[in-house]
């Protein structure tokens, strides 16, 4: 969705619990010396001030990752704390990491990095962010532009599917993309994030992908400490296929930090 940015919420603790998982398994696959592809569908700008008007205008950052570091919720040694220290050192305290960033940095020079984002905004800040041989960044729409490169090379490899979730039907959408991603690239670990809301939009796809046969599938969701279902996201979800082995109790183990 082109009026979708991600500055708003970005550091929130739906962002918390997305990329505390995304590092527990990119660093889980990067253990294996054999090299890997990273997809997303809706990469964002990878680079975000958290001290921006945007990010100030919701507070989302102020009671999610910031509020976090500073009550030392998360341990030195989670890949993900590692991550936002070095990207701090480099660009500044008040920045965060959004996906492409935290998994360029736990990337080895061997893997190749895919970014989709269609929105001109965030694809002309992606293209700042980031850079390299490896990395590839496409502007074009992120379900049909991943089905047209998988499966890459290497084949193994992770997609990250993060949209906005703004229209209705893409629920639906979702589901039949991760069906048909599956289908073509057969070894690709899926990790899909989606919103808590209200309305319950969620459920559906939730239960349809988890009644498609999907290999290795893990759903978990996090409610947030003291907010309630009917005043916006209340929660968030993450539905993996292909999980890694060995990644299940690290994530359930990180979704204490959410609370």
């Amino acid at each position: 969705m082109l009026s979708y940015q991600h500055a708003y919420h970005a550091g929130s603790l739906a962002d918390v619990h997305k990329h505390a998982a995304l590092a527990v398994i990119l660093s889980r696959l990067c253990e294996k010396p054999k090299p890997l592809s990273y997809m997303e569908t809706h990469a964002g700008r990878a680079l975000y001030d958290l001290a921006a008007a945007e990010a100030l205008k919701t507070g989302e950052a102020a009671r999610g990752i910031l509020r976090l570091l500073a009550d030392g919720r998360i341990p030195p040694e989670h890949p993900y704390r590692q991550v936002i220290e070095l990207v701090r050192s480099q660009y500044g305290a008040n920045f965060y990491p959004g996906s492409p960033l935290i998994a360029r940095t736990l990337l080895r020079p061997e893997d190749r990095v895919h970014l989709m984002e269609l929105h001109p905004q965030e694809h002309a800040a992606l293209r700042r962010a980031m850079h390299g041989r490896d990395v590839h960044i496409h502007r074009r729409d992120g379900y049909e532009g991943v089905l047209a490169i998988a499966p890459p090379t290497p084949r193994r490899g992770l997609v990250l599917i993060d949209p906005s979730f703004e229209i209705k039907t893409e629920y639906a959408q979702v589901a039949d993309f991760v069906v048909a991603l599956h289908r073509k690239w057969p070894q690709a670990v899926i990790m899909l994030w989606y919103p808590l809301l209200g309305a319950g939009l969620h459920e559906a796809m939730a239960l349809n992908l988890g009644a498609a046969g999907l290999p290795d599938f893990l759903r978990r969701e996090v409610r947030f400490d003291g907010v309630g279902e009917r005043v916006g996201m209340f929660g968030s979800g993450l539905i993996m296929i292909n999980t890694p082995y060995g990644v299940t109790p690290l994530i359930d183990a990180d979704e204490a930090l959410v609370y």
